[in-house]
């Protein structure tokens, strides 16, 4: 069975989408566990509920409002997903790719991902920003990836570079808007697993040694679509737990909805700067 969603599809929604906002958004944004409020501050905003959206994956977890808001942060117009779907939620990864798809026939080029992550390198603490360099797609590596059936050609190739995921502008872009800022914004690799178990520690020591500073259970699937339409990604990621690599703490979602308390305040600054400068 075809795992393809069709053009016709994807653009039904984008119909949908024009039907019910006068914007005509330039950058999307995703926002992960906690990190929702930045869309309250979106000027003259339009709000669709994803349940009013057929075939959008609905988010089901306690800190993903479950909403697409359109309209103007810092002059630039913009669609926000106040809160994403997953993998373990039950979705396939093509429909969670398919808001990305969305966006891109809306007519983004920039996408700026956000999640709430736990640190794998010992360093990081909860409460601090990762700018992401690059990630690892273990799920991707097991067969699991957002692209897979019969490739879209209107969207992009059937073999994609990934070789720069991230694009270097935007995160040069994002340092500077730290410095200006005093904002410390660390930087690292990101792992998406499939969850919603959180890891042993026996896994994140395997994930450090295969080069990981932070884990979480979303975004790569998003920042691949996104890559396979050629549209520019900026990936920050909320560090929310402390790596347990001994195995002597535990790990919840209410501890990560509070990290994003402090997380917040300091994404909303470096993400309006960048929007800013854009």
């Amino acid at each position: 069975m075809s795992e393809l969603i069709p053009l016709a599809e994807i653009d039904r929604l984008v119909d949908i989408i024009r039907a019910r906002t006068s914007h005509q958004p330039e950058i999307g944004m995703i926002l992960g566990s906690g990190l929702g409020s930045l869309a309250d501050l979106v000027e003259n905003r339009d709000i669709i509920p994803y349940q009013e959206l057929p075939s959008w994956p609905v988010s089901t977890i306690q800190g993903h409002q479950g909403r697409l808001v359109c309209g103007l942060l810092e002059e630039k117009p913009v669609v926000i997903m106040q809160g994403r779907s997953h993998f373990y939620e039950g979705y396939s990864m093509v429909q969670i790719g398919l808001p990305v798809r969305v966006m891109k026939r809306l007519g983004i080029d920039k996408l700026i991902v956000t999640n709430a992550a736990g640190s794998v390198n010992p360093g990081f603490e909860p409460g601090e920003l990762m700018l992401i360099t690059d990630h690892l797609n273990l799920i991707g590596m097991a067969g699991f990836s957002p692209l897979r059936g019969p490739n879209l050609d209107e969207f992009g190739p059937r073999f994609p570079d990934m070789s720069r995921a991230y694009d270097r502008q935007l995160t040069d872009l994002a340092r500077r808007v730290a410095r200006e800022n005093q904002i410390s914004l660390l930087e690292g690799i990101y792992i998406c697993l499939a969850g919603p178990s959180f890891e042993t520690p026996a896994d994140l020591r395997f994930l450090r040694n295969a080069g990981a500073d932070a884990v979480g259970m979303s975004t790569v699937p998003e920042v691949t679509v996104a890559r396979h339409s050629d549209i520019k990604v900026l990936g920050i990621s909320g560090i929310s737990n402390k790596a347990n690599l001994d195995g002597n703490t535990t790990t919840t979602h209410e501890e990560v909805l509070e990290a994003g308390k402090t997380i917040v305040p300091k994404l909303t600054t470096l993400i309006r700067g960048v929007l800013r400068h854009l």
